[in-house]
């Protein structure tokens, strides 16, 4: 796969699209991508520099005037023209994701490229569905662009994220400067293709790749850009706050999780444990969203270690792009080694249940991690309270329904959450007072259109459905002399 992939000439291009163009890299500095699967080196891509993302910020500050004057409804048709661009290469990019990040190709196919083609046409939708000025009194509320968007996306979802803001940010009227991780920067190349493809007016979405101390520093710290939109470790979330604050600049950011399950005494305790252990495992745990944490009543600790056991050697690890494959190695060689390190602590902290140290089962080489279950956990035990990143589920013993909510709200984190109930009621009263942004009611599935984000150090602001749109917009008010004014001013 991975020589057909070079073929393509995906590595082998000038680095950075920027003005509507692919650009060659001011510096030399390059990274080496390595195949998650084999280890092998299979090309490389630039590590841009500050004077790539001054040329990247003027492109899309100089585009800006006339992208933001464009009606909704010219906006929402370059969202289809995108989407069904993406669409016709949906196959491309899965193959790329599972080749770059490690997915197995069935998990690539949805998570990755299905999600990224909804979630650009689901913004034509919002446009189409047209804005609402509201009057209050003699004022009318009018929301505009906040201007050019810094956009810094993850290595874990690259496709996902880098078009989960930059869309969003365009269709509300933004011009983009977006980075791709240096790690995973594949699938960003054919959205640069696809955006020359169906002609998107030049500086409306710019790329540059490189790391995040040169040139994610320089796009936060860039008095051209007006916002910055990022996801990652909350560590750097709060680097990037601080740089902001010094130009009192707005940011949104997605950060850490330390996502728990709550399962109550009445709870159906199979499906709920088992659904526990698939949410913990997805793209080999390396998911902000992941429920690393399973909560259980204390009276049936037992019975739910053996039955997350079972659940977690169900998974099959293998090659990414082979169809049987469940669980595809991590993404880097480093982050193997950090998960590898929290596997061993937590031989200290707890009981291991399932997996621990070394290869799966079926697999010789490549960065790959065990689907580990420890037992018994204390709260307070490190693997309970850090975000390890990996398919690693901590299951914990609660003695109450209150202690339960305590625990699950015990972390600096708050991104996501699930509760498991037969009563839907009592689910939704326990889910109700959990301190996270998202909450899955007895195995309640995905919505794209419902907002995504976090609580406390989980993050600031939320992506997906109009909320993201929002996120991109400032409010003005316009004063009328009487309310009759107000209400027949013809804005969009």
């Amino acid at each position: 796969m991975s020589k057909i992939d070079i073929e393509t000439g995906y590595l082998n291009r000038a680095n950075h699209f920027i003005d509507g163009r692919w650009q060659a890299a001011d510096g030399q500095q390059r990274r080496e991508l390595v195949n998650p699967y084999d280890e092998s080196g299979f090309g490389s891509v630039a590590l841009g520099t500050a004077e790539d993302v001054d040329a990247a910020v003027k492109a899309a500050r100089a585009a800006l005037p006339s992208w933001s004057a464009l009606p909704r409804h010219q906006r929402a048709k370059w969202c289809y023209a995108i989407a069904e661009a993406l669409k016709e290469k949906a196959e491309l990019l899965a193959r790329l994701e599972s080749l770059n990040v490690g997915s197995p190709i069935s998990f690539s196919r949805m998570a990755h490229a299905q999600v990224a083609v909804a979630i650009t046409a689901s913004y034509g939708e919002f446009l189409e569905r047209g804005g609402h000025d509201e009057v209050i009194g003699n004022s009318r509320v009018v929301r505009e662009p906040i201007g050019v968007v810094g956009a810094i996306a993850a290595w874990n979802y690259p496709l996902m994220l880098l078009l989960g803001k930059a869309i969003p940010a365009i269709a509300a009227g933004c011009t983009v400067v977006a980075k791709p991780s240096e790690v995973t920067p594949l699938t960003s190349m054919v959205v640069a293709d696809v955006l020359q493809e169906v002609g998107l007016p030049a500086g409306v979405i710019n790329i540059v790749n490189g790391d995040g101390p040169t040139v994610g520093e320089a796009l936060v710290n860039h008095r051209g850009v007006d916002m910055v939109s990022f996801t990652g470790s909350t560590a750097v979330g709060r680097r990037i706050m601080a740089n902001a604050a010094t130009q009192v600049k707005k940011v949104a950011l997605e950060l850490g999780g330390k996502s728990a399950t709550v399962v109550l005494d009445d709870a159906p305790l199979e499906q709920a444990v088992r659904g526990a252990v698939r949410g913990a495992y997805p793209n080999a745990g390396q998911t902000c969203i992941a429920l690393s944490r399973l909560i259980v009543p204390g009276n049936l600790i037992d019975q739910a270690l053996d039955i997350a056991a079972d659940e977690a050697g169900r998974f099959i690890a293998g090659d990414p792009m082979d169809e049987r494959t469940t669980l595809g190695p991590l993404a880097f060689a480093g982050h193997h080694q950090r998960v590898a390190e929290y596997i061993r602590l937590g031989q200290r902290e707890a009981t291991l249940i399932a997996g621990g140290e070394g290869l799966p089962d079926g697999v010789e080489r490549g960065f790959f991690v065990k689907p580990t279950v420890f037992g018994r956990v204390d709260p307070q035990a490190r693997i309970a309270q850090e975000e390890i990143f990996g398919p690693v589920l901590s299951v914990i013993a609660a003695g109450s329904e209150e202690q339960a909510i305590d625990i699950a709200n015990g972390t600096i984190y708050g991104l996501n959450g699930a509760v498991w109930s037969a009563d839907p009621e009592r689910a939704v009263r326990a889910a109700r007072r959990m301190q996270c942004g998202k909450v899955d009611i007895n195995g309640g599935g995905f919505n794209l259109d419902a907002p995504a984000g976090g609580f406390k150090q989980s993050g600031i602001g939320r992506e997906r459905g109009h909320y993201a749109l929002e996120e991109y917009m400032e409010v003005k008010s316009l004063q009328f002399a009487d309310a009759d004014l107000a209400r027949a001013s013809a804005l969009e």
